[in-house]
């Protein structure tokens, strides 16, 4: 009879993890993840890329590749082994930019721009050069700066939207309940 044990080191933690074939191409070891624990709740940590399996496998009728991350450790934070995880790969990001709401952007046959205001209710229409996007807001690398007054489209939604996400669309209330 032989007794096994498994010693690890508990401070070098990996986020073990599958990424569909649709989207491996869009990623390369050394980029960032943000790491969400499940039995950790409202924390991210953070995580570095260092493995992407040459070799996909099917799980579930779809091709996977496995991924392989450090995780950065918090100070006053254990992560015990065995929990489970989702990651978001960041593949692109810049801090420190103009951005405005992805709403206030129109278009003149797909060539984007805002309305600034010159004088109180007059607009003119400006041309804009647009950057990253995250579905909600968009990064504005040339065209307006940060004084610039921009007008809220009528299908703009809500200047403050209230809902995760954007808004809720119609920026009405909802009639009230009967009853």
């Amino acid at each position: 009879m032989s007794t096994v044990a498994t010693i690890a080191n508990m401070g070098d933690m990996i986020f073990d993890g599958h990424v569909d074939e649709s989207e491996v191409a869009k990623i390369k070891e050394g980029m960032k993840l943000q790491i969400k624990v499940g039995a950790i709740e409202k924390d991210t940590f953070e995580g570095k890329l260092e493995y992407i399996a040459p070799q996909g496998k099917e799980i579930d009728g779809a091709i996977q590749f496995e991924i392989k991350a450090a995780i950065v450790q918090k100070q006053n934070q254990y992560i015990r082994a065995g929990y489970s995880a989702n990651a978001d790969i960041v593949l692109d990001e810049k801090p420190h930019v103009l951005a405005i709401r992805e709403a206030l952007v129109q278009y003149d046959k797909e060539k984007p721009f805002v309305e600034i205001e010159t004088t109180p209710q007059t607009f003119v229409k400006k041309d804009v050069k647009l950057g990253l996007s995250d579905g909600i807001n968009v990064e504005i690398v040339s065209g307006v700066s940060m004084t610039d007054k921009i007008k809220v489209p009528d299908n703009a939604g809500p200047a403050t939207p209230d809902l995760p996400g954007g808004g809720s669309g119609s920026g009405k209330k909802p009639p009230p309940k009967k009853g």
